[in-house]
């Protein structure tokens, strides 16, 4: 068993970066989420997605360019760091990327990925962004610019979250797209992020959880949403009403985000979304205690926590596909996102 202790190492960073190879041209097994508006419409996935086609699902394949983008921004001397950039010479190019724009451009693809995939396209936006001079960032941003023009056409028009545990969760796409609007950086978009979270979560007072976790949950609708109030609240506003949110935080309560989700059988791909729970809440765990200062006792209560869920998750990133296609994203989060 690879412990919580252990730090994300070039060694796990290429297992990760491995299992992600594995799949990312894997077009089948494969879930579109592909509206038919005619007999035309009916297309294998790489038809209708010439660069995110594999991983079973496209925004599965989106956050695993994201891992590999990570791995080899983190290390570019390891042995991976070849096949990855030979990927994405293949696959990151203009034309390929103009396939996917088109695709977004037709009507019944409005709501297409609407937030999940929009926010993890941005995050791999982001990732390019920060990686060192390359070509795969340019080729990338006109689709990336596609997004932010969903986001802002949406946003303003959306009256209410979605706080479900699952794909549909808008704090999630507000917390992904943040890190691409800092880090372009892009002050405008930045701001409509922040004026939505604040309409959404800004009077949001002790979270009870009692939801959690849902059977196939795979984010914690009330770390994330704290965790996206962090990447997006000004900080002198996020201290107190993160201690209004989860006021018996100190009493480890509420219980149930303290305890790793049980996952019962990994070849069903809706309970091995328990895994992914896990370790997302590992992740906003561990990047809302360093949101506290050194002396507060909480940090100590968060930080165990997320080591109790990452060490009930990560041994299984492989277990099967309906896990291996997604995980190992969820895993560089928990390990290297805070």
């Amino acid at each position: 068993m690879i412990m919580s202790t252990s730090p994300f190492t070039k060694q796990l960073a290429s297992r990760f970066a491995r299992i992600a190879l594995g799949h990312v041209r894997r077009e089948y097994p494969n879930k579109p989420g592909h509206v038919l508006s005619a007999d035309a419409d009916a297309r294998t996935p790489s038809a209708l997605h010439p660069v995110f086609y594999g991983s079973f699902d496209w925004h599965s394949c989106v956050h695993s360019y994201w891992l590999l983008t990570r791995v080899l921004r983190r290390f570019p001397t390891a042995d991976v760091a070849h096949d990855i950039k030979t990927l994405f010479d293949e696959q990151l190019t203009p034309e390929k990327v103009a396939g996917e724009c088109a695709y977004f451009s037709e009507p019944a693809a409005r709501g297409y990925e609407r937030p999940y995939g929009w926010g993890w396209l941005l995050k791999l936006a982001a990732e390019l962004g920060a990686l060192r001079e390359n070509p795969w960032r340019d080729a990338v941003a006109p689709l990336a610019d596609v997004i932010v023009a969903r986001f802002t056409d949406f946003l303003p028009r959306a009256t209410y979250p979605v706080r479900v545990g699952t794909h549909f969760n808008t704090a999630f796409g507000l917390r992904l797209a943040a890190d691409y609007a800092a880090t372009m950086p892009d002050r405008t978009f930045a701001a409509l992020l922040s004026d939505t979270a604040l309409r959404w979560y800004g009077e949001d007072r002790a979270c009870p959880a009692w939801g959690e976790p849902s059977g196939d949950d795979f984010l914690s609708s009330a770390l994330i949403e704290a965790e996206c109030m962090h990447s997006v609240a000004p900080p002198a506003m996020f201290s107190g009403w993160f201690d209004a949110f989860l006021p018996e935080l100190r009493a480890g309560m509420p219980a149930t985000l303290f305890l790793p989700a049980t996952v019962s059988d990994r070849s069903d791909g809706k309970i091995a979304h328990l895994d992914g729970l896990n370790l997302s809440r590992a992740w906003c765990w561990r990047a809302l205690a360093g949101a506290l200062s050194d002396d507060d006792p909480r940090r100590e209560i968060m930080n165990e926590a997320a080591a109790r869920h990452i060490d009930a998750a990560l041994p299984h990133l492989a277990d099967d596909y309906m896990g291996e296609h997604w995980l190992a994203s969820f895993a560089a989060l928990a390990l290297d996102g805070a």
